[in-house]
Parts: structure tokens; C-alpha cells; sequence
């Protein structure tokens, strides 16, 4: 059965760093789309940055990018989300998510995605 994990997340300071992984299992974990994504209660869950089966297309959301960078190690099917820059608005539980079918565009949004972690915190104090 597909399993992701989240982990890495904690408490930071305003413009401080953290790096979040999500190990996968279960599936080809190189043949599928995959995508970070962050929720706060009372908001729509929120398409934080994307990564394409070999890493060669990233996309992210307006309000992380040039903060952020996703990144994939299909050898070790794990894959991560380096955060600099943090500010207090990036307080979420960040999720990751495979693709719902392998080969797939990339896109960013929940629907596209069939297989969810956990989660795990990013709590950013002013």
C-alpha cells in the first residue's frame, strides 16, 4: 500500500530555515508527480510546489517562490522541501502527495493528487 512521511518540521524564527522529507513506499515512487502541500485551519488547502518524475520541472506558489525549493532523490524514493526566508504566514501543516496517475504533468492542485502523508508542523514566530 502507498505510504508517505512526512518529517523535518518544527518551530523557527521569522527568516530562519527548515527542510522537510517525505519517504515513499509502496510505489514507483520515480514514475510519479509529486507535490508539497500546506493547510491552516479555516483555509483551503494550498499547493505549495510541485516536482516533475525526473525534477527536471518545479513550479511553485507565488507567495514561496524564491524561498522555497522542492527537490526529489528517486534513488532514495524520497522526497524534499528546503524553506528559507520563513515568515510567520508559512505556519502550516505541510503535506506531501503523490500524483494520482504516473507520468503526469505536474499541477497544483489537490484534486490532482491521490495519495496524502501525514503531515507535518511548520510553526514560524515573529
Amino acid at each position: 500500500q502507498v505510504q508517505l512521511v512526512e518529517s523535518g518540521g518544527g518551530a523557527v524564527q521569522t527568516g530562519g530555515s527548515l527542510s522537510l522529507s517525505c519517504a515513499a513506499s509502496g510505489y514507483t515512487f520515480s514514475r510519479f508527480c509529486m507535490g508539497w502541500f500546506r493547510q491552516t485551519p479555516g483555509k483551503e488547502r494550498e499547493g505549495v510546489a510541485q516536482i516533475s518524475v525526473r525534477g527536471s520541472y518545479t513550479a511553485y506558489a507565488a507567495s514561496v517562490k524564491g524561498r522555497f525549493t522542492i527537490s526529489r532523490d528517486n534513488a532514495k524514493n524520497t522526497l524534499y522541501l528546503h524553506m528559507s526566508s520563513l515568515k510567520p504566514e508559512d505556519t502550516a501543516m505541510y503535506y506531501c502527495a503523490a500524483a494520482a496517475e504516473a507520468y503526469r504533468m505536474c499541477g497544483s492542485r489537490g484534486s490532482e493528487y491521490a495519495n496524502w502523508g501525514q503531515g507535518t508542523q511548520v510553526t514560524v514566530s515573529s
